[in-house]
């Protein structure tokens, strides 16, 4: 029997599906689908249950980011980047300055390096917390979303402590952080790490060795190491295919090369060992955490340079030429010279970059954003074909989409 199911399409799937035989169907997964983590729309063509392809729909969250960063400048564009990977702002916010720094070239203080460390692994652990619970509750674990919450509040107290934000920090700037940490924070963030390697034990204790979940992730969503990297890959999906690849290790920033941590690898690229990957990540940013926070030097927490830092508002009240430089970088924004960098950082779900050409001007005369939710969504369909509608989901959850980050 044959079945066919009308749907209205754009012209670029209407034409990628015309050739197909007429005995597949065609099924709509979303945009509204609860497991796409965001408004994504897939097109499934099915043999019966079985996919035989995947062709992804993307646009619904479109917000011209590129282009709002050449019109509001480098500094007033921080915000807009808490609003890529909404997961992670923190990393984005770091990867954003650290771009506009390479152009201008100069370095934060170390006390505000040491400062983006710990926050930046802080959003990883988050990140993969709500990696975890999601994905587990996309397939049928419910218990796991509640514990991983828990931590995720822990973490956002800790984050509003910072700078009165939760979620949305826009944190970061040209030249360092926006302020400094409150004097409770060094113990508040240790507190916190002293208590969290037994809940990654809980977890694994709730899924590691359990035998439905084992049945949902092994085999499922298999990607080889050379298919990976030539896909462009990065993160998690990479490194669960056992490439041994970590831009904070290869190609330091920030104080990375002062730090101790490893690297972890899959074996066999499926689900299963991506869900390994994360578990151990989260492990290893912990350690990370330990050793800034044990090394987190006193000291400035931005640049001394009023053409790029804002002075401090206690001064703004009682000195003119203070209110003056805040005027000027309120009203004309941080400038940077001409020329053209690119500047990746290891976010949470891959390789975050930022390339951006520079005028002399305030603004950007190009931005140009490598979001790794875009590149790792390419491996969708070959990661589908194959398998059961049912696993498409656990496919998604393994790949960490935020739509944010793929549409920007």
């Amino acid at each position: 029997m044959t079945y066919k199911l009308e749907f209205q399409a754009d012209s670029r799937i209407t034409e990628a599906l015309k050739e197909r035989r007429s005995e597949h169907m065609i099924l709509n997964m979303g945009p509204q689908h609860p497991s796409t983590h965001g408004v994504l729309r897939l097109v499934l063509e099915l043999d019966g249950e079985e996919i035989v392809n995947v062709i992804p729909d993307l646009g619904y969250l479109h917000r011209g980011m590129e282009k709002l960063a050449e019109a509001k400048g480098y500094h007033r564009f921080i915000p807009f980047t808490d609003r890529l990977d909404y997961m992670s702002p923190m990393s984005n916010n770091t990867a954003v300055c650290l771009a506009v720094e390479k152009l201008i070239g100069m370095d934060a203080p170390p006390r505000a390096q040491y400062l983006r460390v710990i926050l930046s692994e802080l959003a990883r652990i988050s990140s993969h917390l709500l990696w975890l619970g999601t994905s587990a509750l996309d397939i049928g674990a419910m218990s796991v979303f509640l514990y991983t919450f828990r931590e995720r509040e822990a973490i956002y107290d800790i984050f509003e402590d910072v700078c009165g934000a939760r979620f949305t920090v826009s944190y970061m700037r040209v030249g360092g952080v926006a302020v400094d940490v409150p004097p409770y924070f060094v113990k508040r963030v240790q507190n916190f790490l002293d208590d969290f390697a037994r809940k990654i034990d809980e977890y694994e204790t709730l899924l590691t060795e359990n035998p439905i979940w084992r049945m949902r992730t092994e085999g499922i969503g298999v990607i080889s190491a050379g298919r990976a990297i030539e896909y462009g890959l990065t993160g998690p999906c990479l490194r669960g295919s056992g490439v041994d690849v970590d831009l904070r290790r290869d190609n330091p920033y920030l104080v990375y090369d002062q730090l101790d941590f490893d690297v972890p690898l899959g074996e066999n690229g499926d689900t299963y060992d991506r869900y390994l990957v994360r578990i151990e990540e989260m492990r290893q940013a912990r350690r990370i955490i330990q050793q800034a926070l044990r090394d987190l030097p006193s000291g400035p927490v931005k640049v001394d340079d009023n053409k790029i830092s804002f002075p401090e508002r206690s001064t703004i009240k009682t000195s003119m030429e203070a209110l003056i430089h805040h005027f000027l970088l309120a009203s004309e924004g941080v400038k940077a010279p001409a020329g053209e960098v690119y500047m990746a950082v290891e976010a949470p779900k891959g390789e975050l970059g930022f390339y951006v050409v520079g005028d002399g001007s305030a603004y950007p005369k190009r931005m140009r954003i490598r979001s790794p939710s875009f590149v790792n969504l390419s491996a969708l369909p070959e990661m589908c074909r194959g398998h059961m509608i049912a696993d498409v989901v656990a496919i998604i959850g393994t790949i960490d989409l935020v739509l944010g980050d793929c549409d920007r």
